[in-house]
C-alpha cells in the first residue's frame, strides 16, 4: 500500500455496514448572487418605506420645518407687517427683547401661568379621577361631564367665563352683591386677570388629566396592591407608597403634555383679555407685537423663537432628567 492510500484510508471516516453514508457539504452561497439578493430585498423595502413615509414628511416638512425656518429667518428682519420691504437687523430684535422693561413682565407672566396651570391641572385631575375610580352609580355621566369642557371651544369657554366674571353684570357679581359685598375687578386689575384666565385654564383642562389619570389607575396591578392591603398597608399609604409611584409613567406623559400645552395657551387669553392687561404670556405677546398696534412682525417673529428655544430646552431637560425617576414596571 502506498503512503498516499494510507493516508486517505486514515483520513476517510469509517462508515458501518448497512447504514447511511454523510451527505456531501452543501456547497457555498455565490457572494455575488447573495448581495444581489440582499439588495433586492432592501431595495423594496426602502421603497415601501418612501410609499409609507414620503407623504407624512412632506406634510411635516412643508407645515411644520419651513416655517419654522422661514420664522427664524424673519426675527432678524426690521419688518412692518405688509411692507414689501425689510431691513436686515441680525440679532437685535433679540437684543431689544432682553432688553427691554416688558421682557421680565413676560417671561414672569408665562413662568407663572404655567406653573400653576400645570400644576393645579394636574393635582386636581389626579384627585378627580381618584373620585371617579370608584364603582358607584352614574360615575359614568361624571366621567363625561368632566372632560367635556376640554372638548368644547377655547372661544365659548372665554365667553361664558367672562359673562361670569364680569364686574359690571356678571353672575358672580350678582351673587356677590346679594351676599352685600363688592365684586373685584376681575378684568381692569391686571393680577385679578391673570388669576381669572388661570382658574379657566384649569376648570377646562382637568378633564385630560383626570381621563388619562384614570386609565392610569384602572390599569394598576392588583396582585401588588393586595399585596400591600394584606400586608397592613392604609389607603392613604397604598396610594403614596404603591399606587403613585406605579403612575409615574402616567405622570411624566401628562407634564410634558400639559406643559407644552399652557405654554402655548392664547384663545382664553385672547378671548378674556383682548389687550393683555397682566396676562402677556410669550406667545400672546408675540400676536400683540404681530397684529396689535405696534405691528413689528420682526419683532415677533423673535418672540417666537425665544418661545420655541424654551419649549425644547424644557423637552430635552424632562426627557433627560425627569425621565430617570419614571419607573416603568
Amino acid at each position: 500500500m502506498t503512503t498516499r492510500q494510507i493516508h486517505s484510508s486514515s483520513t476517510a471516516p469509517a462508515v458501518r455496514p448497512g447504514s447511511t453514508p454523510p451527505a456531501p457539504p452543501a456547497p457555498a452561497a455565490q457572494p455575488g448572487l447573495e448581495r444581489r439578493r440582499w439588495s433586492g430585498r432592501s431595495r423594496k423595502d426602502f421603497l415601501v418605506f418612501l410609499a409609507m413615509a414620503l407623504p407624512n414628511l412632506v406634510l411635516i416638512g412643508t407645515f411644520t420645518y419651513w416655517p419654522l425656518i422661514n420664522n427664524i429667518y424673519y426675527s432678524t428682519l426690521d419688518w412692518t407687517l405688509g411692507s414689501a420691504s425689510a431691513t436686515v437687523v441680525g440679532l437685535q430684535n433679540y437684543i431689544t427683547f432682553f432688553t427691554s422693561e416688558d421682557a421680565a413682565k413676560v417671561l414672569g407672566t408665562t413662568a407663572v401661568f404655567t406653573l400653576v396651570t400645570v400644576g393645579g391641572s394636574m393635582v386636581l385631575g389626579l384627585l378627580v379621577a381618584l373620585a371617579l375610580n370608584s364603582k358607584v352609580p352614574g360615575t359614568t355621566f361624571a366621567r363625561s361631564a368632566v372632560f367635556a369642557p376640554y372638548v368644547l371651544s377655547g372661544v365659548g369657554v372665554g365667553l361664558v367665563w367672562l359673562f361670569i366674571f364680569d364686574p359690571g353684570y356678571g353672575v358672580l357679581a350678582w351673587i356677590l352683591r346679594g351676599l352685600g359685598q363688592q365684586s373685584p375687578q376681575w378684568i381692569n386689575d391686571p393680577q385679578l386677570s391673570l388669576v381669572m384666565v388661570i382658574i379657566v385654564y384649569v376648570w377646562k383642562n382637568l378633564g385630560y388629566c383626570a381621563v388619562v389619570y384614570l386609565a392610569g389607575l384602572q390599569s394598576l396591578p392588583r396582585d401588588v396592591m393586595e399585596a400591600a392591603a394584606l400586608d397592613g398597608a392604609n389607603s392613604v399609604r397604598r396610594f403614596f407608597n404603591v399606587s403613585l409611584p406605579l403612575l409615574s409613567p402616567t405622570t411624566f406623559f401628562l407634564l410634558i403634555t400639559t406643559m407644552l400645552s399652557s405654554l402655548q395657551a392664547f384663545d382664553l387669553i385672547r378671548i378674556m383679555t383682548p389687550l393683555g392687561n397682566g396676562t402677556s404670556t410669550l406667545i400672546y405677546e408675540a400676536y400683540l407685537q404681530a397684529f396689535g398696534a405696534y405691528n413689528r412682525a420682526g419683532y415677533s417673529a423673535a418672540i417666537s423663537v425665544i418661545l420655541f428655544a424654551i419649549l425644547l430646552i424644557i423637552t430635552v431637560l424632562q426627557l433627560r432628567f425627569v425621565e430617570r425617576k419614571v419607573h416603568y414596571s
